[in-house]
Formats: C-alpha cells, structure tokens, sequence
C-alpha cells in the first residue's frame, strides 16, 4: 500500500490544525459588525439593551448573533475587553500623531467614550465579576499605564510637570465623571479635563526643553 499523502486536499495532515482554521471572512465581519453595533447600543442606552436591535443595526440575524455570542454576558464581556484593549493601547499611536498635551486631551476623549460605553453595561458587568462568570479585568491599573506613557513623553518634551503621578490623574478623571454623572453634560467634562491638563503643565518659565527622567508610578487598583 502506498503511503497517504500528507498534503491530500480531502485528508487533514493534522486534525488539531484543521480545526483550528480561522473563522471564514464573512463570519470575522459578522462579529465585528456586532460588536460595533452593541458599542454603539451601550454608549448611547438609556433603558437595558434589546439584543434583537443590535442584530438589526448589524444587519444580520439574530442567530448569527446568538452563534458568536450564546449569552447577553459573552457580547458584554467582549464589547468591554475591546473597549479597554483600545482606550488602553493607544497612546503610542497619538503620541505619534500628536504633541504630548494635544495626545492626553485625545486620549481623555476617548476614556469618556469607554466610560460611557462601561455605563449602557454595568449591570451585566457588575453580575458578571461578582458571580466570577466574568474575569475581573485590570481596567484601573491599564488605564493609569496608559497616563504614565502620555506623562512620561510630557515630561522629557518639557510639557508636562514631572512630580504628577500618573495615578493621580486617574484619580482626577474619576472624579470629573462621578462629578458630571448626574448631569451628563459633554461640555462641561470637556472643560473639566482642560484644566487637567492645565494643572499637569509646569510653571511659568520653568518648561524644560530637555529630556527629563521620570520613575514610573502605574497603579494597580482594579476597575
């Protein structure tokens, strides 16, 4: 008998490889499709989100909907781990758009995006970590990552003070928001964080132009 072909179309050389194959094209769009719809839902939700309008928006059905994500908790999960791998990793993209002060600014934005996201899920969000279903994510001390590495190219351009802990402009951006919750006024968090960035540049006539060292002080509180 002569050997089977390793590389026959009709017989997988490895089973474990075949069936780890990456999802077909249109079943990859599907999945993004919904996740920007639900993204779109949650930030925008004033009352709990119908699954069957986010399908809608998708423009698919909701099987396929129910197929990439069997529970309400799997589409939550996956909305708040993409939102916060994005508010999370993108610093290094704006600071390479952006000076150091106009690169905070745009990434604060972008936070209140997520924030406001966060908010249309809470309740699943909350169920989901308190029962463990959910991982608890390190949403705080990521986010303070991302400060420290807008911070850290503040400083060594001679933009930003270089005794302001990362953390505690966390600290300072929680409070601009549980300060504004009630309200919800976009303009007034705007000008919030416009004064943040104004306290987090030096005095007058002390803006270095060289570099500066800076010890990093990432916290490592959960959120």
């Amino acid at each position: 008998m002569s050997p089977r072909n390793p590389a026959s179309p009709d017989v997988p050389a490895d089973p474990a490889v075949a069936t780890a194959r990456p999802a077909r094209a249109d079943a990859r769009r599907n999945r993004e499709k919904l996740l920007t719809a639900a993204r779109a839902a949650f930030a925008t939700a004033a009352e709990p989100v119908v699954l069957e309008t986010i399908a809608r928006e998708a423009g698919v059905g909701i099987g396929t909907l129910y197929r990439h994500f069997p529970t309400r908790e799997a589409l939550v999960e996956a909305v708040y781990a993409a939102e916060l791998d994005e508010v999370t990793t993108n610093a290094p993209a704006l600071l390479a758009e952006f000076p150091p002060e106009a690169a905070l600014r745009a990434w604060m934005d972008r936070y209140a995006a997520f924030l406001a996201t966060k908010r249309g899920m809470i309740d699943t969000l909350r169920a989901g970590w308190a029962s463990g279903s959910m991982a608890t994510p390190t949403t705080r001390e990521r986010v303070t990552s991302a400060i420290e590495t807008i911070l850290t190219n503040g400083v060594r351009a001679g933009s930003f003070r270089a005794d302001v802990h990362a953390e505690d402009v966390t600290a300072m951006l929680l409070g601009v928001f549980l300060s504004t919750a009630a309200s919800n006024t976009p303009e007034q968090t705007g000008r919030l964080f416009d004064l943040i960035v104004d306290a987090l540049r030096p005095p007058a006539g002390r803006r270095r132009t060289g570099p500066a060292t800076r010890t990093p002080t990432t916290g490592n509180v959960n959120g």
